[in-house]
């Protein structure tokens, strides 16, 4: 995604721009050609030798430096940018922009350019939350600039609160975000992810191996694309995907009521959470102490969700699940692809090095009523662009 592409860093003169440094590294190493340029005041923060150094193109900061060579030096930055991320952007940078003044090489480059541009501001917690600030990155979205917000927690100046830049992920998803094509602009898609807990008594509850890293990828992957993402997701580590809705649950019915009440508003469903087939009958209201002897647990069904979607899905909507498998997986995919009146089931064997739970990579294979498609080991993120492409195909067969 990134190869061949030119991304222009912004750094402007707050504490936060030591920060940039290792951003401008990471953005590097994706492949993509990268360019800094830094307001006066940034310097007094970090030397621009750092940035030359690390991304291996010369550092511009002021508009008529005679180092460079000849031509309109911020024009043809400006041109030549496929993403702008300005990272840390102080609120008079911020200001600067939507009012349109250029009087530095950031503000006239950023003025010029026509790609996609994105902001991340981070300065005192007053700065950010005065009227002005807030009125000046509300124009900066009504021009279609994309807003980074800060995040809370101690700042430089000694306050708690919000203005601290975001975290480095969150920079990197952006900015992927804007490099991708948005072949699922105006779709709604909820995704489900990770594992269900059902509680035997307030100390033990009966789970899965679940990381939840699978569908928190592809519900990153559809917000990239464009899509409006509602993730519903069980106990993770994970930190939910910039930019979507995320609605956190415990239990297979807490998981049943919030997909089930939010299912007719999706374009797409991909379920793919490992929810609990059984819960306990009953669960102790103190905990159940260690005896002489056995113990047994009376096991009862819970709600069937894909079942139910596959029910009362409505005109339009394409519905996928997944398939953890441990032996005829194929065969015992297709047969849920069937029973659960669904459009595609991806399925995976727990038993194939490379796939299935708390790893980076997958080897699924896509089952739809045309048959099986295998598909060779990769990433993660790239199955989960993988089925959003498919799905998107299929829904584009039975039409809207």
């Amino acid at each position: 995604m990134f190869d061949g592409k030119t991304i222009v860093l912004g750094v402007s003169g707050g504490i936060a721009a030591y920060k940039a440094a290792q951003l401008a590294s990471d953005l590097g190493k994706t492949g993509a050609d990268v360019h800094v340029i830094m307001t006066r005041n940034a310097t007094e923060f970090v030397s621009p030798m750092t940035f030359e150094t690390l991304v291996n193109n010369r550092v511009a900061v002021d508009t008529f430096d005679r180092g460079f060579e000849y031509n309109v030096e911020h024009v043809a930055l400006a041109k030549k940018a496929d993403v702008f991320l300005i990272a840390p952007a102080t609120a008079n940078v911020i200001a600067k922009m939507a009012a349109g003044i250029a009087d530095d090489m950031l503000t006239t480059t950023v003025l010029a350019a026509r790609c996609p541009k994105i902001v991340a501001p981070a300065m005192n917690t007053g700065m950010y939350d005065n009227p002005v600030t807030q009125r000046n990155l509300q124009t900066l979205r009504a021009f279609g600039v994309a807003v980074v917000e800060p995040e809370s927690g101690y700042l430089a100046c000694g306050d708690t609160g919000r203005g601290r830049l975001a975290e480095e992920g969150a920079l990197l998803e952006a900015v992927r975000d804007a490099l991708t094509p948005k072949d699922l602009a105006g779709l709604s898609v909820l995704v489900t992810a990770g594992p269900t807990r059902e509680a035997i008594d307030p100390v033990r509850y009966i789970t899965n191996h679940s990381t939840g890293k699978m569908g928190y990828e592809v519900a990153a992957a559809a917000k990239r694309r464009g899509a409006s993402v509602t993730l519903v997701s069980g106990p993770t580590s994970l930190k939910p995907p910039y930019g979507v809705t995320f609605v956190p649950v415990h239990t297979a019915q807490e998981m049943f009521d919030e997909v089930t009440s939010r299912a007719s508003a999706q374009q797409m469903v991909v379920k793919c959470a490992a929810v609990a087939d059984y819960r306990p009958a009953t669960t102790a209201e103190d905990k159940i102490k260690k005896q002489d002897g056995e113990m047994q647990i009376a096991l009862t069904r819970t709600r069937d969700i894909l079942g139910w979607l596959g029910e009362h899905r409505v005109p339009g909507q394409v519905l996928c699940g997944f398939s953890m498998e441990t032996r005829d997986m194929v065969e015992n995919s297709a047969a849920k692809l069937e029973k659960k009146r669904v459009d595609m089931i991806v399925a995976n064997n727990l038993k194939e090095a490379g796939a299935g739970f708390g790893t980076e990579t997958n080897i699924v294979t896509i089952l739809t009523k045309a048959g099986a498609e295998p598909l060779p080991i990769m990433g993660k993120d790239q199955v989960a662009d993988e089925v959003l492409t498919r799905l998107l195909a299929l829904r584009t067969e039975t039409g809207p």
